[in-house]
């Protein structure tokens, strides 16, 4: 008897991924969103896909290395949010970028908007479970938490080891006692910020990252002003780096015949700290 020759997964392109991912969101992108192809062509047939926070050239090279082809970043890929070509004019990195990604075949597409409009937000699911939040959660608000008592500083501290990160930052009294807390992953901005930290039950808000005359000059001023008010700065990727390595668990129910990778971007930022550590 002749052997059976083996079942193959057929051929689907980036366009068809990209278009099966946000219909299982079951959001709608918004208008002019940037969830968009960055670079590629979307007719090339998946070998792979790498969920990232960004596409950074390393990241880039990684997912080579790991034989994917179809990168699916949640930040910019070329330094600017709409991810412009023309915002910094003809420029080395940026060139030498584009032409990585042409000579490997590579196809870049942002999920940022769709992803965070998802119910529940992806973003925001991923960062809770890494930092154990869930039940702890408000039922009326996805971004209000009651934790058991702690301070601002051990607070920091317990995030600061469950995100794996080199640098942490604290704006307000570190010695605080607190319960109820906000968090806010990414660049939020000001209005959404200064919103969270003016209500009455908030105490710390925990987020990405703000401008120091914005929120953190806020937050200055709050504790001047003797009011319970905290803030503390996860950094960006930090704050957002396990929603996409949540995405990553949740693409493999949603293109169940495709590898699917997580790759770190990685903290960019070392403090003298770490460096002399990894020095000795």
């Amino acid at each position: 008897m002749a052997a059976q020759a083996p079942i193959t997964a057929p051929a689907v392109t980036a366009r068809e991924v990209m278009a099966r991912v946000i219909a299982a969101t079951g959001a709608a992108p918004p208008a002019n969103t940037v969830d968009t192809l960055k670079a590629g062509d979307p007719d090339t047939v998946v070998t792979g896909v790498a969920t990232t926070f960004m596409d950074t050239y390393a990241v880039l090279q990684q997912a080579v290395a790991h034989g994917k082809n179809l990168i699916i970043t949640h930040e910019p890929t070329f330094y600017n949010h709409p991810d412009d070509l023309k915002a910094i004019g003809p420029d080395p990195v940026q060139q030498q970028k584009l032409d990585y990604i042409a000579a490997h075949h590579l196809v870049v597409w942002r999920f940022h908007d769709t992803w965070h409009a998802r119910t529940p937000d992806g973003i925001l699911e991923g960062v809770m479970a890494e930092f154990g939040w869930k039940s702890y959660q408000s039922s009326t608000d996805p971004h209000l938490f009651t934790l058991p008592p702690t301070t601002v500083r051990q607070l920091a501290a317990t995030l600061q080891a469950r995100a794996h990160s080199r640098s942490i930052r604290i704006v307000g009294d570190a010695d605080m006692t607190v319960t109820h807390v906000g968090l806010l992953p990414g660049a939020s901005g000001l209005v959404k910020q200064v919103r969270m930290m003016e209500r009455d039950e908030v105490q710390v808000l925990v987020a990405g990252e703000s401008a120091e005359w914005e929120g953190v000059e806020y937050a200055q001023d709050a504790a001047a002003e003797g009011r319970p008010k905290a803030l503390i700065l996860l950094g960006h990727e930090v704050s957002e780096e396990a929603g996409m390595q949540f995405c990553a668990q949740w693409l493999k129910g949603v293109l169940p015949n495709l590898p699917v990778e997580y790759i770190r971007a990685g903290e960019p930022f070392q403090t003298l700290r770490s460096l002399q550590l990894t020095r000795h």
